[in-house]
């Protein structure tokens, strides 16, 4: 990441967007409430708390291969796989209010050859349903990584910024082919309000790189570089998540938590010490412990720890409603919390 000193966020002109969420004709969706809400991905920390909080409001089927034995009494756990015609079952049995994609895979250990399976595959034939039963609301969980930290870098990216996580990062692929099927299938079928959320780290109870790294015992850094960076909470997702729920919301939206901070500031947060190490020993010294599966950290990592990768969440703010909740400190700390 780069070592530009903190700017303060762009705040005059509202960025255009890949795909601007008015210039589609609009289609009525059902009213907040009515229909089935159907979550894939249903099974993981994240999607586990979507499902908690809207079962409160509308019928909810959670769909993922795994258990999900701690779920609540009124929601429906379907144990399939989305490559599985079955799903195209639960869209035949009952109507569908709106989808919210969860379900992809993040698992750097897993082959390309199921990681594209499961991600691209799967998620065209979610698509295909989604399509054939003309489901009113489409909401897909990307990643602000899509982006992918790059030595220049504008200090906000907007959502017009290019893709290019997966120029130094191959795993992060197959998001960026999800990323863009969903923007395809926005124009395609614009009787879907098609939303796709670009989350910056998603930190708290869910594992995942950015939470296991704030983590480890000693924090490590790189020798000349303490970039910036975006850190949200994983409730401020899915208060995301429902706020692209609502009627008449289509789009792409960047989503973050509170201001930025300096690495080196989220340290001294957590209270732990660091250890800079040189690049090139960093990247060397990873590459062996992964070889060995002593690292769940693939050498590419360490460009987010390098790179600036901030973005401009403006119109998520503007058009969709969201304001993040947790302060900075509080999502930063709550990686060492007790999962709930």
């Amino acid at each position: 990441m780069s070592n530009a000193p903190r700017s303060q966020r762009p705040a005059s002109v509202r960025p255009p967007g890949s795909v601007p969420p008015n210039s589609m004709p609009r289609v009525p969706a059902l009213p907040r409430g009515e229909g089935t809400i159907l979550v894939t991905g249903a099974c993981g920390r994240l999607g586990k708390h979507v499902v908690r909080i809207q079962h409160r409001e509308r019928r909810v089927i959670g769909v993922d291969r795994r258990p999900f034995p701690d779920k609540p009494k009124d929601v429906v756990h379907e144990q399939l796989d989305i490559r599985r015609k079955k799903l195209k079952d639960l869209f035949r049995a009952e109507p569908i209010e709106a989808v919210v994609h969860l379900g992809v895979m993040h698992d750097p250990r897993a082959s390309q050859a199921e990681h594209h399976s499961w991600n691209v595959a799967g998620f065209q034939k979610l698509l295909e349903y989604v399509a054939q039963f003309q489901v009113p609301k489409l909401v897909v969980l990307s990643s602000a990584n899509v982006y992918g930290p790059q030595p220049d870098n504008a200090q906000f990216l907007n959502e017009d910024a290019p893709l290019l996580g997966g120029a130094r990062f191959s795993e992060i692929r197959d998001l960026i082919e999800v990323d863009m099927l969903a923007q395809g299938f926005f124009w395609k079928h614009p009787s879907t309000e098609t939303v796709i959320l670009r989350p910056v780290h998603i930190v708290g109870a869910v594992h995942n790189a950015a939470s296991n790294f704030m983590r480890l015992p000693t924090i490590p850094t790189l020798l000349g570089f303490d970039p910036m960076v975006q850190v949200i909470h994983e409730s401020d997702v899915v208060r995301a998540i429902g706020r692209a729920l609502v009627p008449g919301r289509r789009g792409i939206y960047n989503v973050a938590g509170a201001e930025p901070l300096p690495l080196s500031h989220i340290v001294k947060i957590l209270g732990k010490p660091s250890i800079p190490i040189p690049y090139t020993f960093g990247k060397a010294l990873l590459k062996r412990l992964w070889a060995f599966r002593l690292t769940t950290f693939p050498a590419p990592e360490l460009d987010h720890i390098r790179y600036v990768c901030m973005v401009d969440d403006r119109r998520a703010r503007e058009e969709l409603g969201y304001v993040p909740a947790m302060p900075i400190e509080e999502t930063v700390r709550s990686v060492e919390l007790e999962s709930w």
